[in-house]
């Protein structure tokens, strides 16, 4: 005979599935209100740290031409992110900066498949970062002979001063704050709720008495107390009246 496994029955195994989503929605229910002020003080924190403490960043670029082979190109885009060559930059421009860091603040790259090699800066002051990328391409313009032999190169386009912050999306913090409230409330609420050691449903009594409730006796309130009191006088009142009439 074979036996039966009511954990393989999809019957039980959906109705103990529709049973813990309850629970779990009970739970969040029950402390809704913790969930909702966690995730507006995040919220707030994260919207004061992004329009007080997040310092504005600027970027800009230059570009310069090489006449050489592609494989020269690719040694040059890592020759101008040399600190040799950038701490040559910081000295003309005065800079207290070493040429590693620098070389944090450049990017080299070609553009497709040219001869072309964009040069892009990022600073927190956005005339320094064109001053900084104008001044790597001259040096670099004027260095570069005595590492590689070339045909020519020119600057194509010098950098301008770009005004417009790349990373003040307030959005962006904001909805990371929103986030993050509601994961640390959902967690914090579970957790009470696992330390709560009362009594809050019908199967937690059946669990603990291992046996089945017979019976269940509704809540009882003020209201539906005076309910009964009037619905019993009334029914006294009919007999009253009842009697008399006999």
């Amino acid at each position: 005979m074979k036996n039966h496994n009511f954990h393989d029955d999809p019957l039980i195994s959906g109705k103990e599935k529709e049973i813990d989503l309850k629970e779990i929605f009970t739970v969040i229910k029950r402390r809704f209100w913790m969930i909702a002020v966690i995730t507006l003080l995040t919220t707030m924190f994260a919207g004061f740290y992004s329009y007080f403490y997040t310092n504005p960043l600027f970027a800009t670029s230059t570009r310069i031409t090489i006449n050489t082979t592609a494989e020269t190109i690719n040694t040059l885009n890592v020759i101008i992110k040399d600190p040799a060559v950038l701490e040559k930059v910081a000295a003309k421009l005065d800079l207290d900066r070493s040429g590693e860091a620098l070389s944090g603040q450049i990017n080299a790259e070609t553009i497709g498949s040219s001869q072309v090699i964009n040069i892009s800066v990022i600073d927190s002051d956005p005339v320094l970062a064109a001053k900084i990328a104008n001044t790597t391409a001259e040096i670099f313009k004027d260095e570069i002979p005595g590492f590689i032999v070339i045909d020519g190169m020119e600057i194509l386009a010098k950098a301008k001063p770009n005004y417009y912050p790349i990373n003040e999306n307030h959005s962006r913090y904001i909805m990371m704050g929103v986030i993050a409230g509601i994961i640390i409330g959902v967690g914090l609420v579970f957790l009470l709720d696992s330390l709560d050691d009362s009594i809050r449903s019908k199967r937690e009594v059946e669990e603990i008495f291992d046996a089945p409730i017979l019976g269940a006796v509704s809540k009882m309130s003020k209201r539906n107390t005076t309910k009964g009191n009037v619905k019993k006088k009334q029914h006294l009142r009919s007999e009253t009246f009842g009697s008399k009439s006999i």
